[in-house]
């Protein structure tokens, strides 16, 4: 059985990667970039959808421009790792505008979330009036970004 990227020749790759640096581009943009006919790059743009390997389309925000580029990378332990407990936090977390990533890691810690605030003072009240009501957390430990030095979405 083939692993999916076995299934990817050269110039699916080729479409993924065009893609991922500018998702705006129309199929006739795209086809001149991976000197293919317009047919067959929008069929095989269309199978890349639909078979998964493309999940969305976004729009990169400037946080700072926004007043959310205060970033903290926030270390949450749970008080029990159980079904209900995880699905719980996992439910609640999702339903948190601020946090914009949240992984499940091993570790000292169950979970990382990426929190984006205005400031310290913002900060402080989210995980006062925000991730402090979620009974189920042990504790917490924050790391604050003090300069992103790399930030890339493409794989």
């Amino acid at each position: 059985m083939l692993t999916p990227t076995q299934q990817l020749d050269q110039t699916d790759i080729a479409i993924l990667k065009a893609l991922q640096n500018n998702a705006r581009l129309t199929c006739k943009e795209l086809a001149a970039q991976i000197h293919l006919s317009t047919t067959p790059t929008f069929e095989r743009w269309k199978r890349l959808e639909r078979e998964g390997y493309i999940k969305q389309y976004v729009t990169m925000l400037d946080a700072e421009k926004l007043n959310q580029g205060f970033v903290v990378f926030c270390h949450i332990k749970m008080q029990r790792i159980d079904l209900e407990a995880t699905n719980n936090f996992v439910k609640t977390i999702r339903q948190i505008p601020e946090v914009t990533e949240c992984y499940n890691i091993s570790g000292k810690f169950d979970y990382l979330l990426k929190v984006h605030s205005e400031n310290m003072h913002q900060y402080q009240q989210f995980i006062i009036n925000v991730i402090g009501q979620i009974s189920y957390i042990a504790s917490l430990e924050s790391t604050f970004v003090m300069r992103e030095e790399k930030h890339e979405l493409g794989i």
